[in-house]
C-alpha cells in the first residue's frame, strides 16, 4: 500500500494506479476505522480495479463546542488495517496540504441540508460537501463509497455531485453501503468509543426503540404517538437529549407525518457527551 500526504505525490500516484485503463474507486474516512469503514472497502474492491481510502479529521466540518480535539486519531492502526485489506492506495494529507494559507472557498447544497443534523450542526454539512468535492477533485475517483448511517451526508453528496457536474465519479457511481452494526444493534460508530461501559449498554436502547417505532407505523400505528414513545424510552434508558426522532422522505428527506410512503426514521441522541445517529427504513407489513 502506498502512503501519500503531499498532493503532487498523489497526483502521481494516482496516475500510476490507473495504468491500462484500470478503476479507481475512493472511500473517504476521518481515519478511527472500524468494521463499517472496512465494509466500505471490501465493497469498492468488489466494484473496482484499484481503491484509494482518504484519512482527514476535516476542521470545516465541526462546529464551536463539538470534539474537533478529541476525535480519535489512531493513523498507525488504521495503516495497518488497510494494509491487510489490500488498499492500494492511502492518502493522509495534513490540514495545511488540504487548506492552503488564504483558502476562501465553500459548498453549500441548500434545502436537502437544512433540518435532521443541519438544525443542530449549523455549518457541518457545508464543511462535508466542500471536502468531499476537494477529495473528489483530488482523487477524481470513478467510484467513491460511503456509509448509510450518514444518510443525510449522502444525499447531501449525491445533490453536489449532480449540481456540478462532476464527471469523476458521476452521480450514478456514488454507492451507499448498508449500516454496519454491532450484535446489540448499535449502529457502527467511531464516536462510540467514547461511550463508558455503562452508556454503552444503555444505547443498544436506540435501535430497539427505533424498531419498535417502525413496527407500530407499519402497523398502522400514528406516527406521532411511535416518536413521543421513543423518545421516552430512550429518557428512561438514560439518553439526556434527543435532538430529532421524524420520518422523513428517503430520496428528498422531506418531512412525513402520516402518509410514510418511502420513509426511513432518523434519530439523533445524545448520551453522556455523545452524540449519535442512526436511520432505518419503514418496511411495508410482510416484507
Amino acid at each position: 500500500m502506498q502512503i501519500v500526504t503531499r498532493l503532487n505525490a498523489l497526483r502521481t500516484a494516482v496516475k500510476d494506479l490507473r495504468e491500462d485503463e484500470k478503476t479507481l474507486a475512493l472511500v473517504p474516512t476521518m481515519g478511527a476505522l472500524h468494521e463499517g469503514h472496512l465494509t466500505l472497502v471490501r465493497e469498492a474492491k468488489a466494484k473496482a480495479d484499484k481503491v484509494a481510502v482518504s484519512i482527514f479529521v476535516n476542521p470545516r466540518q465541526f462546529g464551536e463546542g463539538e470534539d474537533l480535539d478529541a476525535y480519535p486519531r489512531q493513523i498507525a492502526r488504521d495503516r495497518e488495517l488497510l494494509h491487510n485489506e489490500s488498499v492500494d492506495l492511502l492518502w493522509a494529507p495534513g490540514a495545511e496540504e488540504v487548506y492552503p494559507t488564504g483558502y476562501a472557498t465553500n459548498i453549500s447544497v441548500a434545502g436537502i441540508s437544512e433540518g435532521l443534523c443541519g438544525a443542530d450542526r449549523p455549518g457541518h454539512f457545508d464543511g462535508v460537501a466542500t471536502i468531499v468535492c476537494k477529495l473528489f477533485n483530488q482523487v477524481r475517483p470513478d467510484l467513491a463509497f460511503f456509509g448509510e448511517k450518514d444518510w443525510q451526508q449522502l444525499a447531501i453528496i449525491r445533490r453536489m455531485v449532480r449540481d456540478l457536474d462532476l464527471v469523476r465519479p458521476q452521480v450514478g457511481a456514488i454507492y451507499g453501503v448498508p449500516i454496519v452494526r454491532e450484535p446489540d444493534g448499535l449502529a457502527m460508530s467511531s464516536r462510540n468509543a467514547y461511550l463508558s461501559p455503562q452508556q454503552r449498554k444503555q444505547a443498544s436502547a436506540l435501535p430497539r426503540a427505533m424498531r419498535d417505532a417502525i413496527a407500530t407505523v407499519s402497523d398502522g400505528g400514528d406516527n406521532g404517538g411511535a416518536l413521543e414513545n421513543l423518545r421516552e424510552v430512550l429518557r428512561v434508558a438514560g439518553f439526556q437529549n434527543v435532538d430529532y426522532a421524524e420520518f422523513r422522505d428517503a430520496d428528498s428527506l422531506a418531512r412525513l407525518d402520516s402518509d410514510n410512503g418511502n420513509a426511513r426514521l432518523f434519530v439523533a441522541a445524545r448520551i453522556g457527551r455523545t452524540r449519535l445517529i442512526d436511520n432505518m427504513p419503514v418496511e411495508e407489513p410482510g416484507k
